[in-house]
Order: structure tokens, then sequence, then C-alpha cells
């Protein structure tokens, strides 16, 4: 048998897609974004008055465990979940920062009501137009960025209003966005130790 015709019948390797040996992150991701959003939330809504519990978790589940799952995303090749986890992460860590950190007593308070209330419209914009994407990921995740758009621009808009009662609207639909991500963390988990879609995400 010749050199050729011994590579002729070799059978190639079979191509594996980038991070095949990763677990998904996507649940890992959902669900620290599911339970930090819920009890910010719950503070959001004035059904709770213990703010500074929230700020452990938005460094260390809401930020970092977020971070790391958006790091996991990129060596998979997911872009759309690269960035939504890695953006995320990064807004919770500022959030820490910016309630538990930042001295705003030398500013008016109509100004920290403005900037606070731009900050969050930023993250709405971002939240828009990564929804748009998300039409293309499952039901589950675009219900999850339907909501969080919806629960930013109420927050930023009680910021610019200074009023409780819208802030207090846009923590209850934070709450309904928090339960959306851990439906959808939920089903990713589920159906991945059960090897079948156990929990219907409305996939694309």
């Amino acid at each position: 048998m010749s050199t050729t015709e011994h590579h002729a019948q070799t059978p190639m390797p079979a191509q594996t897609l980038p991070g095949a040996h990763i677990a998904d992150p996507a649940p890992l991701g959902l669900a620290a974004f599911a339970l930090t959003t819920f009890i910010l939330s719950f503070v959001n809504a004035d059904l709770v008055k213990a703010e500074p519990v929230v700020f452990g978790l938005a460094l260390a589940y809401g930020g970092l465990a977020q971070l790391l799952a958006g790091m996991w995303e990129f060596a998979k090749g997911n872009t759309f979940g690269a960035t939504a986890f890695s953006s995320y992460g990064a807004f919770w860590i500022s959030f820490w920062w910016l309630t538990g950190h930042t001295d705003l007593s030398g500013i008016a308070e109509g100004d920290v009501s403005n900037t606070i209330g731009l900050y969050l419209l930023a993250w709405g914009i971002f939240t828009a137009y990564m929804t748009v994407a998300a039409t293309r990921v499952s039901g589950a995740v675009l219900a999850v960025f339907v909501l969080l758009t919806i629960t930013f621009l109420l927050l930023a808009w009680g910021e610019f209003a200074t009023s409780s009662g819208i802030t207090k609207t846009g923590g209850w639909v934070g709450i309904a966005t928090a339960l959306a991500a851990w439906y959808a963390s939920f089903a990713g988990v589920t159906n991945f130790t059960h090897k079948r879609a156990l929990v219907p995400t409305g996939a694309r």
C-alpha cells in the first residue's frame, strides 16, 4: 500500500467545538444574577430594609461568579453569553463599590439622583440591545432580558423623578426578572443532568 493510499484510508479526527471540555457556564451565570437581583429587588420594592446584605452578594456571587461565567463563555466561543455575563458581573461589582464604598455626602441630592439615574439608564440601553440578540437564544432568556430592560428603565425613571413609587414598581419587576432568570438556570441544570429537554425553554 502506498503512503497516499494509507492516508486516504486513515479517518480524519473529528473537529471539536471550542471549549467543548468546559461545562455550560450559563446556569451558573443566570443563578448568580437571579439570586442577587432577587434580594436587591426586595429592597427596591421596599419589602425589606437591609440593603447592606446585598453588598456581599453583589461582589461574590452577582459579580465574581458571573464574571467567571462570562470568561468561560469566551472559551466556549459564545459571544452572547460572554458579553452578557461579563457585563452584568461588572455591573454588580460596580454596584457594590458605588453603594458601599463611595462617599456621596458632598454632592447635592438632586445631582446624585440624576447621576444614578443616568447610570441605570445606560445599563437599560445596553440591556435593550442585548434583548434583540436574545431573540435568537431561547424564550426563557428573552423573557429575562425583556423584564430586565423594563426594570432598569423603571429604576432610572424613579431616580430622575425622585419617585419612591416608581422605584418600588421597578423592584417588583426586578423580582419577576429574578424568577425568570432562576427558571432559565433551573432548566439548564435540569436538562443537562437528565440528558433531555425535561424543562422547556423555548429554544430557538
